[in-house]
């Protein structure tokens, strides 16, 4: 499978999962609104969902998915079964045993992820007790992370973009399934969370019957360490946890700190990441994927001119897809926040704090989608330690600037601290791995990503005019019905996309009959499939 078609793949399928989640932010925000309700819950969401990333979307996966699909080129399906279901034993073993420390000291723990609940008895038992019913999704959801890292090394993307859309549709049935029975509604919905981390277990076990792969979990764990691949494995897992993890580290230390802003600042940035997330979702966490396997056989099969290659296609991809993304996001983030979220509990002003976190996180969004890009190099090479480097120093530019901004300008202060620590970690990765002979940005990639920037900018003031034009013609569009501001937001976003793609085709930034070509062959493949089925 080619990178595009995998990118294509993943990327359309994550971008159903993230409206489905967008719908169900809708819910939340009608239930939940901004203020104490929602931001203890929504540190009961991030807690499990931090570590899940930590160690194993990111660590865990980011050592597991080379060695496993280099196992798969090497020595074939079988060793690769078995070395998987080591891998999977001793990732269950010490989940259970960190998931029931965590329960039993979880007061503990919301003390240090939201600091600024300690003067309110209530909203800190209620963080607490919200906390303790959904931790149990760490478990299940990192199960399925690597259920999806053996499926993506089959080159199987599809089924593992879906599965979060059952945490979405889970989450959302929770309104009338849990909801009127619990105590409060964040207690429903934390129920909902972790039924869906089991259901996705469930729905991804099915596909990985479909490939024939079979996991058979071991007991007897201490004997599984002595294993040199499994020592390999945790090697390479130690840094990583850092390593992968660093948006979510510095996402988490954003938490504590604006737990010491106000009530509501907690909201305000979740519901302002959660729509950075679709862009950075769809697009950085499709070619991070997509890229993983392909670029550790081709490191493992020496093709390295062609592994340079499909480097070069992820960082232009991901570029094409980021920056207009991010300048439709500055220039739209109030109407979108108004749409999305402004009825039921959250209010007009709930919805302009939103804005302003939206803008600041967008602005360093492209180079989050390229790091994602760039950061598979060094994991297809078996090089978790560079990136802990990184994150050491992104890490402590974000504290700091988090600390210099806060004070002055709140919540979007923290947001814009995020950002720059952003611009900070792509520049570490370009020099990093253009210093190691890894991979070196070329003349030509580098102007085309001038244009793209430029055609991007054109863009979002061509849309700022005419949301402009609309607002003063209008008296103020976002004060009228529903179907009309979804049908000018649609508008708007379609304008926005065909000046883009006229001012691309101008400047020779997209190539439409590379486009075409790639279409034109992956339906040539899938006809060709198709007879060979029927044959």
């Amino acid at each position: 499978m080619s990178l595009f078609k995998s990118i294509a793949t993943f990327g359309g399928f994550t971008f159903v999962s993230r409206i489905t989640g967008f719908l169900r932010d809708m819910v939340l925000a009608n239930m939940l609104g901004a203020g104490v309700l929602s931001d203890a819950f929504f540190v009961s969401f991030k807690l499990p969902n931090l570590f899940r990333s930590l160690f194993a979307e990111g660590a865990f996966t980011s050592a597991f998915v080379p060695i496993f699909s280099q196992k798969l080129v090497s020595e074939g399906k079988k060793k690769s079964m078995h070395f998987a279901s080591e891998a999977i034993s001793i990732l269950v073993f010490f989940l259970l045993i960190f998931v029931v420390l965590f329960e039993l000291f979880m007061p503990y723990v919301v003390d240090i992820l939201a600091p600024g609940f300690v003067h309110d008895a209530g909203k800190m038992e209620l963080a607490t007790s919200l906390c303790r019913i959904t931790f149990p999704f760490l478990l299940f959801i990192s199960v399925v992370s690597f259920q999806a890292g053996i499926l993506n090394s089959f080159e199987k993307f599809a089924a593992p973009a879906v599965a979060p859309v059952i945490l979405n549709l889970v989450m959302i049935a929770s309104a009338f399934v849990f909801v009127p029975f619990s105590a409060t509604p964040a207690h429903g919905f934390a129920i909902g969370i972790t039924v869906a981390g089991f259901l996705e277990i469930l729905w991804l076990g099915y596909f990985l019957k479909r490939q024939n792969v079979k996991i058979k979990p071991y007991v007897k764990v201490g004997k599984i360490l002595h294993n040199p691949e499994i020592k390999t494995l945790f090697k390479r897992i130690a840094p990583g946890v850092v390593g992968a993890g660093i948006y979510q580290i510095n996402m988490v230390v954003d938490m504590i700190l604006v737990s010491l802003v106000g009530t509501g600042a907690i909201s305000w940035l979740y519901y302002a990441n959660r729509l950075q997330q679709l862009p950075l979702g769809v697009v950085g966490a499709a070619i991070s994927v997509a890229l993983l396997p392909i670029l550790s056989k081709q490191l493992k099969a020496e093709a390295l001119e062609e592994s340079r290659q499909t480097q070069d296609k992820a960082v232009e991809y991901g570029a094409l897809l980021s920056f207009p993304a991010a300048v439709m996001m500055i220039v739209l983030a109030r109407p979108v926040v108004n749409i999305l979220f402004e009825h039921g509990r959250f209010t007009s002003a709930d919805t302009q704090m939103t804005a302003y976190a939206v803008m600041a996180y967008s602005v360093g969004l492209p180079c989050y989608v390229i790091v994602k890009a760039l950061m598979p190099n060094f994991f297809a090479r078996g090089d978790t330690v560079t990136p802990v480097k990184y994150s050491a120093v992104v890490f402590l530019t974000n504290f700091i600037f988090n600390l210099m901004l806060m004070h002055t300008f709140g919540h979007v202060g923290i947001a814009s601290a995020t950002t720059i620590a952003a611009f900070v970690s792509l520049f570490q990765y370009i020099y990093g791995l253009k210093k190691r002979g890894f991979w070196q940005m070329s003349g030509a990639l580098g102007y085309k990503i001038v244009k793209i920037m430029l055609c991007s900018l054109l863009m979002g003031v061509a849309v700022y005019g005419a949301e402009f034009l609309l607002n003063d013609l209008l008296n103020g569009w976002l004060q009228r019905g529903i179907i009309l501001k979804l049908s000018i937001l649609g508008g708007l976003g379609i304008f926005g996309l065909a000046t883009f793609l006229i001012l691309a085709k101008i400047t020779n930034v997209l190539d439409i009959s590379e486009v075409y070509k790639l279409i034109k062959k992956k339906r040539g493949t899938n006809a060709k499939q198709t007879a060979m089925g029927k044959s």
